[in-house]
């Protein structure tokens, strides 16, 4: 009965050792990874790195040391880490391959991050959607249309397509196509639209203006015309040269011809 006591007061005073020093590893191992999990972070941000994915690698750093210092812990309490690491990594590979869309935007999300083909803020056409981005996060991309509607995009279909970024320079040409029917004066009409064109205090003079006519369509002679402009005036360039070119047409009486079809009876 003396040796059993004896036996298992050693073996406890054993086990307790390595107990204690698997706590002593869990602990000092959880504060050297928050430790470098927060330098990394403070260096990503001082290298101008972006938030978003500095905070990425820094969680991540600090899972992956957690999961060395409890297989570490695991071990010195004798227990073989070997079968369980092969465990761990089937389990992996189980849930890589179900949440392989998942991981998917986050790889997406991080190289958009990274590459910053657009910004919050930015207006862009991508992933099917059109609009202003409102959010990136490490799974979608979050767009506001011009009529106030939120659309969530996955970012794997962000990066998988085109990327569209109308923000991204200073200034967008403005096309526009006028057409006059082939019995007005052409080159009152042409005249017409120049001065229109070259007044607008919103269209900058260089790049210069142009003013062409392109095509002698079926029903009308058809003028192409450009302009250059600030990115954020656009569309209120755009709306506004229709319709002073319009009221100005109807004043000199230069038509608008739209398609008919003359049938002429023998």
């Amino acid at each position: 009965m003396n040796i059993n006591l004896e036996y298992l007061s050693g073996l406890s005073v054993l086990y307790g050792i390595k107990l204690i020093y698997a706590v002593a590893i869990i602990i000092i191992g959880k504060w050297i990874a928050k430790w470098l999990s927060s330098l990394s972070k403070k260096l990503m941000i001082k290298s101008n790195v972006d938030q978003t994915l500095s905070s990425f690698i820094s969680n991540f750093i600090y899972a992956l040391i957690m999961v060395f210092v409890i297989l570490a812990a695991l071990s010195k309490l004798g227990i073989n880490t070997t079968s369980l690491v092969a465990i761990l990594g089937a389990a992996g590979l189980a849930v890589g391959l179900a949440l392989q869309g998942t991981l998917a935007n986050i790889g997406a999300a991080v190289l958009i991050i990274i590459f910053k083909p657009f910004k919050v803020g930015d207006f862009v056409e991508a992933g099917g959607a059109i609009g202003s981005v409102e959010d990136i996060n490490m799974f979608s991309t979050i767009f506001k249309t011009g009529d106030n509607k939120v659309i969530i995009v996955p970012n794997a279909a962000v990066i998988g397509g085109k990327i569209t970024n109308y923000s991204t320079k200073d200034t967008r040409r403005v096309d526009w196509t006028f057409g006059i029917g082939y019995e007005d004066d052409l080159k009152k009409a042409k005249n017409i639209i120049q001065e229109i064109i070259n007044s607008h205090e919103k269209i900058l003079k260089e790049p210069k203006p142009l003013v062409a006519v392109s095509e002698l369509a079926d029903s009308s002679v058809n003028f192409t015309v450009r302009g250059w402009v600030k990115s954020s005036d656009y569309w209120s360039v755009y709306f506004d040269v229709i319709e002073n070119v319009k009221l100005a047409f109807d004043k000199e009486g230069i038509s608008i011809p739209y398609p008919q079809l003359d049938i002429h009876q023998k």
